[in-house]
């Protein structure tokens, strides 16, 4: 068995998950289990610094990827002592700050050298730029361990940043893309008015929808877009923001319409069965409500909070796992890429 902690920051900002945990092959298949698992908010100077990295000079960034990784490092070495365990392995996704794979191009802030310098643990980290090198998407990269931890479900559907959802092709290969914006924007609009999130969508259920800018979201080209596709950061700010400020709507008016486009964009997608539903947005009981509404022959499965909260930090893990027995953790039937690789680099921290 390896054993390993996975990390993961969204880019919701909502703070660090740490998950440790075990993966073994038995009989050619994938099992796991969770030993510790924590999530914390980030302090408000970290929090400020990761939402405006994509400003940064240079330098700033530069420092800012040293900082960072070593703050993560200290994080995981706090955490390390407070359970007593020994990983085998870190496996750091990194806060994702630029992703324009159209340019070969992505970047996850966090140095993987400060966080095994320390944690005193050997960490795994840049798990997309290959894949990006490759001319894939970089992204989403749970997929894998949705078909190989989750295969129970017809449909993985993860609301965070980002709403992306991963199935079986019927071909043997996995699918998978993101859908739409989520909880990016969500949160955006809340925190002018010093909310962190909305909570289980109470102000975007006092809403009213408002059709015109529905039909608006709903006719972005992104989703008109075929083949592998994934969002950023960068077309939210440049597209998605700009277009719902310009209707002068209400704060409930805003989450409200939003919701509803979310998900009606989820429910173009879902042919029926059974759907794992994960990620911050699992909480926000006015959307899940929503996309129950909207859905057609499929059921909505949302569990327990260690599933919803861990997912992504636990698939982390895993693809680290996989690293770790040079076995491939990015699927170009999803990605895009000109073949499946093995994705990551390996910073040791181990005396020798």
């Amino acid at each position: 068995m390896v054993k390993i902690i996975g990390l993961m920051s969204g880019t919701s900002l909502d703070g660090l998950d740490m998950c440790y945990a075990g993966f073994e092959l038995k009989d050619n298949k994938w099992e796991y289990t969770i030993f510790a698992a924590e999530a914390e908010e980030y302090p408000a100077e970290i929090k400020s610094k990761l939402a405006e990295a994509q400003n940064m000079t240079a330098l700033e960034y530069a420092l800012f990827n040293s900082d960072y990784g070593l703050y993560l490092g200290q994080r995981v070495k706090l955490f390390i002592d407070k359970n007593k365990i020994s990983p085998d392995y870190i496996a750091s996704h990194g806060h994702t700050i630029f992703h324009q794979p159209h340019k070969r191009f992505t970047a996850q802030i966090g140095s993987g050298a400060g966080v095994a310098a320390e944690s005193g643990v050997d960490c795994i980290c840049d798990f997309r730029t290959t894949d990006v090198a490759l001319y894939g998407q970089g992204a989403p990269l749970v997929p894998i361990g949705d078909r190989h931890l989750f295969h129970q479900y017809d449909y993985c559907l993860n609301l965070g940043g980002f709403s992306n959802i991963s199935s079986e092709s019927g071909n043997g290969s996995r699918i998978a893309y993101d859908i739409s914006p989520v909880n990016y924007v969500l949160n955006h609009y809340t925190r002018q008015i010093g909310l962190d999130f909305d909570r289980d969508g109470i102000m975007a259920s006092q809403g009213s929808l408002c059709m015109p800018l529905l039909e608006r979201l709903n006719n972005l080209s992104f989703y008109n877009m075929s083949g592998p596709k994934s969002l950023g950061r960068e077309w939210v700010e440049e597209e998605v923001i700009p277009l719902i400020d310009s209707f002068g709507l209400s704060m409930n008016d805003k989450l409200n319409t939003f919701c509803e486009h979310v998900a009606l964009q989820i429910a173009k997608h879902i042919k029926g069965g059974k759907v794992l539903v994960t990620g911050g947005g699992a909480f926000n009981k006015y959307l899940i409500e929503r996309m129950s509404a909207n859905a057609k022959h499929c059921e909505y499965i949302v569990p327990d909070s260690m599933t919803i909260n861990f997912k992504e930090a636990l698939i982390f893990a895993f693809l680290g796992a996989l690293y770790a027995c040079d076995r491939p953790n990015c699927m170009s039937s999803v990605t895009g890429a000109k073949y499946d690789c093995i994705g990551g680099a390996l910073y040791k921290a181990k005396k020798l």
